[in-house]
């Protein structure tokens, strides 16, 4: 066991940033794992060194939140132990497994904050496996990792705040957008603004970039309905229909996300207990105000363990430090964290007015076809999954998985496992909490089988951050 505290925080995200800002502020040195280049997560991804667009250009609105937060780390840099282009694979016996350059390494730790973030919901439609179709999220990394856009007339299709943010940032870098499609309707989005208003210069913000959108010619559809891509070889056109009539435009990319989903492999694999959240419409990792789980010395924040935002997330990273240094036996100003949890509260009703606004499609599982693959690493479609319904009276979602090898893939059920939870409780006639949720299995992310090993990776490890 370790003598001194180890605290590690994983993520370079709004939370973890704010995290290592509160515990270097108290004298500590935490050790900040990122799987990026550069810190900033995907909210604030920060382009590679010599890329010439202005943060203006590439943030829009949110420039100066960037601007700050890739300050902060920077002044942090020294003060840290910063292991970039790292990936967490495994988290087992309060250690943990990494890749690094090429070399799978171990990790100790005595405290760990998981700022892991978020992913797309992922629900597959005609034409979703075409060469051209990306996720919302690939197509911001696109925009700001490699400055390029992902066609040069695309459409963006879904639902949730990030289609429109979006689809403002490619259109100021100049991108031509022939349309977006937003499944969540005109009245569903009014119905939701009292809670919207809880945060208004976010609601505010929101108006602002649909107004931007308008008045600069892209079109916006809302309540779309049975989305399809067409292509022989790859994206032609898309499908959709709207009050009974179908309409096609031609486009050469789409971009494709039904809301946020929070990346809770690690804590899975960390022991925490779970819960289902019925605001997310997903199992998460419980914890109380202060960002604790239910494993001692382990700490959660930001949209890893529930989905509210980047705002929330450096609120939530401050929090969860506080408390660890609480928990380490240090005084901590009652005021600030007071502060803190009213602001969390207050963004909590703001998070409800979103999912109000912005719901996933519920009818997508009823209308799925038989024939359509839901996980592309082993190519099984509904139709299998139905099938194992009917066929062996299948009723929760590991036992789905150990009979049709859905999730089974590379991507560990990272990318299938809400659509396919989705077609198990629309067949089963179960709710999604009833199903219950694909348990986490390293490696969270895949990576090449061909790595090196390090011996001695646990003293590697320590010289390499001492």
């Amino acid at each position: 066991m370790l003598n001194e505290p180890r605290i590690v925080i994983v993520g370079a995200g709004p939370a973890g940033v704010r995290a290592a800002e509160v515990l270097v502020a108290a004298g500590l040195r935490p050790v900040v794992v990122d799987e990026n280049q550069r810190a900033g997560g995907q909210i604030y991804r920060q382009p590679p060194a010599g890329f010439v667009r202005s943060k203006k250009q590439l943030y829009g609105s949110e420039s100066a939140k960037a601007d700050a937060l890739h300050h902060t780390f920077d002044r942090l840099r020294s003060a840290i132990d910063y292991l970039p282009e790292t990936l967490v694979w495994n988290c087992d016996g309060q250690q943990l497994d990494l890749l690094r350059r090429g070399q799978q390494q171990s990790l100790p730790y005595s405290h760990l904050i998981l700022c892991t973030g978020a992913i797309d919901r992922v629900l597959p439609f005609p034409g979703w496996l075409l060469p051209g179709v990306y996720t919302l999220g690939a197509a911001q990394v696109a925009l700001k990792a490699q400055g390029c856009v992902i066609g040069s007339r695309m459409v963006l299709v879904g639902t949730g705040p990030l289609l429109y943010l979006l689809a403002y940032q490619y259109a100021k870098a100049g991108a031509r957008i022939a349309a977006v499609l937003d499944t969540s309707s005109f009245s569903g989005k009014l119905r939701a603004a009292p809670d919207l208003l809880k945060q208004p210069l976010t609601f505010a913000k929101g108006l602002y970039f649909l107004a931007w959108l308008r008045c600069h010619g892209v079109r916006i559809v809302e309540g779309v309905q049975k989305i399809a891509v067409s292509g022989e070889q790859k994206v032609e056109a898309i499908t959709w229909h709207k009050n009974g009539r179908a309409e096609t435009l031609e486009c050469d990319a789409v971009a494709s996300g039904f809301g946020l989903r929070s990346e809770t492999q690690l804590a899975d694999l960390a022991a925490c207990a779970f819960e289902f959240n019925q605001l997310n419409q997903q199992w998460l990792p419980q914890r109380d105000g202060a960002g604790r789980s239910s494993v001692k010395g382990v700490y959660l924040a930001g949209d890893g363990s529930g989905i509210a935002g980047a705002d929330a997330a450096e609120l939530a990273g401050k929090r969860a430090a506080l408390a660890l240094l609480e928990d380490l036996g240090q005084s901590v100003d009652l005021r600030e964290t007071r502060r803190l949890d009213r602001a969390l509260h207050s963004i909590q009703g703001f998070r409800r007015g979103l999912e109000r606004a912005f719901p996933a499609p519920v009818e997508w599982a009823r209308e799925c076809a038989d024939e359509e693959i839901i996980c592309r690493c082993e190519e099984i479609t509904a139709g299998e999954l139905r099938h194992s319904v009917k066929q062996a009276g299948t009723v929760e979602i590991n036992r789905l998985k150990a009979l049709t090898r859905v999730g089974m893939g590379r991507c560990q059920g990272r990318v299938c496992s809400a659509a396919a939870a989705e077609i198990l409780a629309c067949s089963t006639g179960k709710s999604l909490a009833q199903v219950g949720r694909l348990r986490g299995q390293p490696p969270v992310k895949p990576f090449p089988v061909a790595v090196g090993v390090v011996q001695n990776s646990v003293a590697n490890s320590e010289r390499e951050i001492a």
